[in-house]
């Protein structure tokens, strides 16, 4: 019995040695852990919002006739260059029938009522002279003289107001058969002339089309617009979670999709007082003037852009990368592994500045030149990998 014991016992410390043997031979094959680390390098650190947009003229007029009519020649076309008074389009005035009729029939009934002014100016002239050889002679009264004379003096007055109503009726007819009369000047023009000068962005009419002029109750047609195209501007909007980190005077880089790798420079100067509603969310417009280019870039309006609003900047500033800070479980308080030797670390505590999520500028606890360890453990064939050293 005392030999079957032994021999039990030595074949289990027997198998025990032999698993013993396997798992180091099985430990030796696993390839080692090795952290790789990371310098900290001098970077330009801005932090930013976006908003999308466009960009369009920062003053833009709109050319309308001041009398209705029927465009009878177009001058311009969309990109010429005007200056202040060049001609822009002709009008034809395509009179309306019933208003010329009753303009004729005034023009008629104004004659008649000079010619019965008339009529009677030159009978109170007749009484009047009358009157007047007789009280010369003494022989009516002063009372009587005076009568005939005012009765004189008012049928002149009257005989010359129905002139004037004459000669309205006139150019009311003028007005209506062809849009302007004499002595208007150019209060009523068919000749459309450009009020600025620019570029033509637009002619939103052709000739044949009936235009409308302004007035109290319609805005009237657009015959034109023009802008100043060397003045532009960047408009867009931004969410209501932004709005609260910027104000009138940031520094904006605006990105316009037509241009790859081209930014333009502007300066936020409008952020809107009152968000509107849009797909469930608060957007507030904003405008940013565009700096004059150095280059001969041509900036067309309407083109769709983005703007980077800059709310703060750091420039060359040591830094790293986000991914390679820590934060205590306890303090949350942010540091760093900094490499001592051959795979040795030490923490160490490490004071943060601006960050645009994938740099961060370091106030202190890292220098130039220190390993950083990258914390996720990699594993490696053989030997150490690292970035940067």
């Amino acid at each position: 019995m005392k030999r079957t014991g032994t021999v039990i016992t030595l074949i289990i410390i027997l198998l025990l040695s032999m698993l013993g043997i396997y798992y180091i031979w099985q430990k030796d094959q696993e390839d080692p852990i090795s952290y790789l680390t990371e310098l900290p390098t001098i970077e330009t650190i801005i932090k930013e919002t976006v908003a999308t947009g466009n960009i369009v003229p920062k003053e833009e007029v709109n050319i309308k006739p001041n009398i209705s009519g029927v465009i009878d020649k177009i001058h311009v076309e969309a990109g010429d260059f005007v200056k202040a008074g060049d001609l822009i389009a002709d009008i034809k005035v395509v009179p309306n029938v019933s208003s010329l009729t009753n303009a004729k029939n005034n023009i008629e009934g104004a004659r008649t009522s000079v010619e019965t002014a008339k009529l009677a100016l030159d009978n109170q002239k007749a009484i009047y002279n009358r009157q007047k050889a007789l009280f010369d002679k003494g022989v009516v009264a002063a009372n009587e003289f005076d009568l005939a004379q005012n009765n004189y003096n008012n049928a002149l007055q009257r005989y010359k107001q129905e002139q004037v109503n004459l000669t309205g009726a006139q150019q009311n007819y003028d007005i209506i058969r062809t849009g302007t009369t004499a002595g208007l000047g150019n209060y009523a023009q068919t000749s459309i002339r450009a009020t600025v000068s620019g570029m033509v962005l637009d002619v939103p009419v052709k000739e044949g089309n009936q235009v409308i002029e302004a007035n109290n109750f319609n805005e009237g047609t657009a015959i034109a617009m023009i802008a100043d195209v060397n003045k532009m501007i960047f408009e867009g909007k931004v969410d209501e979670s932004e709005v609260g980190k910027i104000k009138e005077g940031l520094a904006l880089e605006i990105t316009v999709g037509a241009f790859d790798n081209k930014k333009f420079d502007a300066i936020l100067d409008y952020v809107a007082p009152k968000g509107i509603a849009e797909n469930g969310a608060i957007q507030f417009a904003i405008k940013g003037t565009l700096k004059a280019s150095q280059d001969s870039t041509f900036i067309r309006a309407g083109l769709s852009a983005n703007a980077s609003i800059i709310l703060d900047r750091r420039d060359d500033v040591l830094s790293i990368k986000e991914a390679l800070v820590q934060y205590d479980s306890k303090t949350k308080k942010p540091f760093v592994e900094i490499e001592t030797g051959d795979q040795e670390f030490k923490r160490r505590d490490i004071k943060l500045g601006l960050s645009n999520g994938i740099h961060v500028e370091v106030l202190s606890g890292v220098k130039e030149g220190e390993q950083i360890k990258v914390w996720n453990a990699l594993k490696v064939p053989s030997g150490r990998g690292g970035y940067g050293g």
